[in-house]
């Protein structure tokens, strides 16, 4: 699942001027923009879609399979086809994430037209609405499918964290009380980045949990939650207005920033304490980026300029990647 990081446009627009719409269309009770852009051609059917799928998001998905499937592997554990299974199913998940944000965001009219964010299909009216809402159940369908495999051939218990991944993506912005609302973003992608998908990823490969998998989801899960924070940080005034209380809303720029530094902190300690836990201390590689963390953080603290902030925005996900990618060569190597 994972989350959706950015929040889709909204442009505000008139309400429809025929009722005989209002009772006929789906999407009658949102804003004129939340329909189809008579430009929409101009930019090209797949071009758009890889927009809705957010491609800079899917190192998040990626990552934590990475990790999962190191452990066992350190173990001398590993099935090819289980880990290109959980691969596929987490990047399923993200996408379909992704549509649903698109979609709710638009519908809740919870973006404006000064968002600084990339532009969002929806709300911007590039595909039509009942379009995005059909594609991300779609895309989630094909999630449960590769879940339904991993948990016949893996064990039951994987059906039960596909329904959960799934419902935490559609609700992370829809339903009737969607808790990226309610300052619990972070907690969530912490818990679905982090600790089900590292652990979910191992028990694909041992078909049995350990404590060191939960081990490895913390520095996962704190990069991940990292990843929201910079996202929230950059569009807390926008959300503010919007009545979107997410946690940097709740706790205010300063204190936001300070988060968003200890978290990014606390995945590099943690490293520290898990190399000779488990034992492995070649996943110390992982420090290697610490020089790319500095910077993030300073700029994330010090800067208030969006332009910056949409850059440490996609450098903490690649950092998240770089991060993960030499904590699994660093168990491979162990």
């Amino acid at each position: 699942m994972s989350k959706s990081v950015d929040s889709p446009t909204q442009v505000a627009g008139a309400r429809s001027k025929s009722a005989e719409e209002s009772v006929t269309s789906p999407e009658s009770a949102a804003p004129a923009d939340f329909r189809t852009s008579p430009g929409a051609s101009s930019i090209g059917t797949k071009r758009i879609w890889v927009m809705a799928a957010r491609p800079r998001t899917l190192p998040a998905a990626v990552a934590p399979v990475l990790v999962g499937t190191a452990l066992a592997a350190h173990e001398s554990i590993f099935r090819p086809l289980g880990f290109l299974a959980a691969l596929l199913g987490a990047l399923l998940i993200q996408i379909g994430t992704n549509f649903a944000n698109d979609y709710s965001e638009a519908k809740r009219g919870a973006d404006t037209e000064d968002r600084l964010g990339p532009r969002r299909v929806t709300a911007s009216g590039l595909i039509p609405p009942s379009q995005v809402l059909t594609a991300t159940w779609i895309v989630f369908a094909g999630a449960f499918l590769v879940g339904t495999y991993l948990a016949v051939t893996a064990g039951w218990q994987l059906i039960l964290v596909g329904v959960a991944s799934i419902l935490a993506g559609f609700l992370y912005t829809g339903g009737p009380r969607p808790y990226g609302y309610t300052g619990l973003g972070e907690i969530f992608v912490f818990l679905f980045f982090g600790v089900v998908a590292v652990a979910g990823s191992y028990f694909v490969q041992a078909h049995h949990l350990e404590w060191q998998a939960f081990g490895l989801a913390l520095p996962v899960g704190l990069l991940a939650s990292a990843i929201l924070m910079v996202n929230n940080v950059r569009d807390i005034d926008t959300d503010r207005r919007a009545g979107k209380r997410t946690l940097a809303v709740l706790l205010g720029s300063g204190r936001s920033r300070s988060v968003y530094t200890m978290t990014v902190a606390g995945a590099f300690v943690s490293v520290l304490i898990l190399a000779p836990a488990l034992p492995a201390m070649w996943i110390l590689a992982a420090l290697i980026t610490a020089p790319l963390a500095l910077k993030l953080t300073t700029t994330v603290v010090t800067t208030n300029d969006d332009p910056a902030l949409n850059i440490a925005l996609a450098q903490t996900g690649m950092l998240l990647l770089l991060f993960c990618s030499l904590l699994a060569l660093g168990l491979l190597a162990s």
